[in-house]
């Protein structure tokens, strides 16, 4: 059971860094979706720039190991989604590059969002 609770902490987890990433672009169409996403992108880009970890990560090895099994050791979710949430090489400097893809896609989906807001204030 605590194998199956890490695979989903892992897609939740995934999940949050896609609406780190993305979830800007959903402002145009829910404005008060910027309380949620605010807070969860300068996260996103604070764990980045500053080489930290998520505290899902513990809490997913803790899991698979309360489970019986090594962490991140086969099956569908170790094998495709754990890559794109913790690379091989991962360094420091990399994850500030990160944080900054973060921030420049996130400016340009708010950008987006608040022109969209003053388009439609103005019809």
């Amino acid at each position: 059971m605590t194998v199956i609770l890490a695979d989903v902490l892992v897609m939740v987890h995934l999940l949050f860094v896609a609406f780190v990433m993305a979830g800007g672009f959903l402002l145009v169409r829910w404005p008060k979706l910027i309380w949620l996403h605010l807070p969860a992108a300068a996260w996103g880009a604070f764990i980045e720039f500053t080489g930290g970890l998520c505290p899902l990560t513990p809490l997913e090895n803790h899991l698979r190991v309360l489970g019986g099994e090594s962490a991140y050791s086969g099956g569908f979710v170790e094998r495709y989604l754990l890559p794109v949430l913790y690379p091989e090489n991962l360094t420091v400097p990399i994850q500030q590059v990160l944080g900054g893809v973060v921030v420049a896609v996130n400016l340009a989906a708010y950008a987006l969002a608040y022109r969209a807001l003053r388009q439609k204030r103005a019809e």
